[in-house]
């Protein structure tokens, strides 16, 4: 992946891009002005042009060198006196809230140096991460699940209930649920408690016709929401996943034995092809919480 470098004006704009990203023989990574005001302008003429401009960078993934690139960019912005943006829909790190070593504040803390205006990122996995990056504005699923898998209450919706897969995404799946004016059924799994391994999953009872949405944040290797649907019962038709960050590692590709619809957003790059995956583009979505 690549950082992706776009240049808005301060009423939203669209406008010709600023930077372009390179990297030197060696591997350093650079950006380089490809737009700006002529060269023959005074300083103080390119300087309010540059305060009118909004730069706008999208990083994808967890990739370290993407993050040096964010920095270089973020660096040009400030000392070029244009605001800065970063769209991270995916927080690296947001799963190492806790422990040795503190992942997300290992993380939080390279982002927050590079002092960027505006850090735009898409349903962290933990509020820890949230806590611990400055200027951060959240976009949550609940909208997306609705617009682009469920439907609108009151409309002919694709799905008759919420399934939350653990207890950890009970507060997200019923989130969605509200949006879309439709129940929330709660799954768990249990572990061995001698041996903390996963010892099975269970769901609450569901109705006898109709189909379920899975809401959860992230899949990786896709074995939890396996067995969740082996312990409901359902064949695959009544059944489908919404994932919010696909890495689809591992396995994952099993999924679709499993669900009738997979859907994911373009936040992260999926390790694996999934048959039938589904991927929403999420820059309409956290282009307009840019302020």
């Amino acid at each position: 992946m690549a950082v992706e470098l776009s240049t808005r004006t301060r009423s939203g704009q669209p406008t010709t891009p600023t930077f372009t990203t390179m990297r030197f023989p060696a591997g350093e990574a650079h950006v380089k002005v490809a737009a700006g005001p002529d060269e023959s302008a005074d300083a103080a003429a390119t300087q309010i042009l540059a305060t009118d401009l909004v730069e706008v960078a999208t990083l994808r993934g967890t990739s370290g060198d993407d993050l040096v690139m964010l920095g270089m960019w973020a660096d040009a912005v400030r000392q070029r006196g244009s605001r800065s943006v970063a769209l991270v829909p995916y927080l690296p790190g947001a799963r190492q809230d806790r422990g040795l070593p503190f992942g997300a504040k290992v993380y939080a803390d390279i982002l927050n140096g590079f002092h960027i205006d505006q850090v735009i990122a898409f349903d962290p996995h933990s509020p820890v991460i949230v806590g611990l990056i400055e200027d951060l504005t959240v976009v949550a699923s609940a909208r997306i699940v609705r617009d682009e898998v469920v439907g609108a209450p009151g409309t002919e919706q694709a799905y008759q209930g919420i399934i939350a897969p653990d207890a950890g995404a009970v507060a997200r799946a019923t989130a969605a649920a509200d949006a879309c004016g439709l129940p929330v059924y709660r799954a768990e799994k249990h572990r061995n408690p001698d041996t903390g391994k996963l010892d099975g999953f269970t769901c609450e009872p569901l109705p006898d016709t109709g189909r379920f949405l899975v809401v959860d944040d992230i899949c990786d290797g896709g074995g939890t929401f396996m067995g969740l649907a082996g312990s409901t019962g359902l064949p695959k038709e009544r059944l489908g996943l919404w994932v919010s960050h696909g890495v689809f590692s591992g396995r994952a590709a099993q999924l679709a034995d499993h669900f009738g619809e997979i859907v994911t957003t373009d936040s992260y790059p999926a390790q694996n092809a999934i048959e039938g995956l589904r991927t929403v583009p999420l820059t309409p979505y956290l282009t307009e919480e840019i302020r």
